[in-house]
């Protein structure tokens, strides 16, 4: 068979491009809901119908087919002879506890609380501030502090979205040279978790607000290094615990403004020994044109936290007012990148 020319395809006009993209919003809603219903959970023993799944889940059994014949044509069931679904190799990805945490992060992807957000996106545009204060009337931080649930899924989306990172970084950047790493604002541990069981020789230290460390302690025990792992509460906006040999702040500084950041870096900076490392985990903006998954997450930044990403030469300025200096930017197996400073 003669090998396909893909220059020779014609390409979709611009105005089909644009109604695609458009209405990829549908597709969210179905992936959110089948997470919300559990749908992969209830198929996890082999195929139902839309009957049989209708009485348990309380659902209209019609409407209830033709959603999951919906989901078998963008792949996550396949569809029998006798109407009854079955799970494909991606749908198995939707179950509660899958590895990459899809569930939680379409759970917090297509939220109420994202989604309110989103719904103000023009008044971030207008004023700068955030479309989710609008709607929510507080910070998003806030919003978790008071919602654990929210907080939870939260976290856990984190895992998914950041989840082939950790070991990224661990792979890229050399922390054998450390006898203690302090993760400062690490949520779950996934990130010091990846370094440590990486690399024997540093202990680590968990820092994030006290309910954050709350569900962390239990994720910790059974990843093999807690027994490596100091877990402490507090907030870096007051200060930082002293002491450590490496300093990581991973997706810390793309959530705030840079008024916020140099409050952060400079909290880092006084509790950092002469010759320690901060260590910056980030998605780094190209220039120009060129296409960037961080260049859609900064619009996420822009809309829930009032944070942003940012290039190398806004971190370095950012760093040099904090009393640092950028040494160098290592790249990952990932779309995120080491920034390692040092006392300036």
């Amino acid at each position: 068979m003669a090998e396909l020319n893909e220059e020779a395809l014609p390409s979709l006009p611009p105005h089909v491009q644009l109604i695609q993209m458009g209405t990829g919003g549908a597709v969210a809603n179905v992936l959110h809901l089948a997470a919300r219903l559990g749908l992969a959970d209830q198929l996890g023993d082999g195929p139902r119908s839309a009957v049989e799944l209708a009485g348990p889940l309380a659902l209209h059994a019609p409407s209830l087919h033709r959603f999951m014949r919906t989901m078998a044509s963008i792949g996550l069931l396949t569809e029998g002879d006798t109407q009854r679904f079955a799970l494909t190799r991606l749908g198995e990805a939707l179950k509660t506890g899958a590895p990459g945490a899809a569930r939680s992060t379409l759970l917090m992807t297509g939220s109420h609380w994202v989604g309110s957000g989103f719904a103000n996106f023009d008044h971030s545009l207008q004023t700068g501030g955030t479309g989710f204060k609008k709607a929510q009337g507080m910070p998003f931080f806030d919003y978790l502090a008071q919602h654990p649930e929210a907080a939870s899924v939260f976290t856990q989306a984190m895992v998914g979205l950041h989840g082939e990172e950790p070991p990224a970084v661990a792979g890229a950047y050399d922390f054998s040279r450390f006898k203690t790493v302090v993760d400062v604002g690490g949520a779950s541990g996934n990130m010091l978790v990846a370094i440590l069981a990486r690399y024997p020789e540093p202990r680590g230290l968990l820092f994030d607000l006290p309910h954050v460390v709350l569900e962390a302690e239990q994720s910790l025990k059974v990843s093999g290094v807690s027994e490596r792992v100091t877990v402490e509460g507090g907030d870096f906006f007051r200060s930082v615990p002293t002491g450590g040999d490496a300093y990581l702040l991973s997706h810390i500084l793309h959530d705030w403004n840079d008024d916020q950041c140099l409050t952060i870096l400079r909290h880092c900076r006084k509790a950092m020994k002469a010759d320690a490392k901060l260590l910056i985990v980030e998605m780094v903006l190209p220039a120009g044109d060129e296409p960037h998954p961080g260049k859609i997450l900064d619009m996420v930044m822009l809309v829930l936290v009032g944070g942003q990403e940012r290039t190398e030469t806004e971190y370095a300025g950012l760093l040099n007012k904090a009393g640092f200096r950028l040494n160098r930017v290592l790249a990952t197996k990932s779309p995120v990148s080491v920034l390692e400073a040092v006392l300036a």
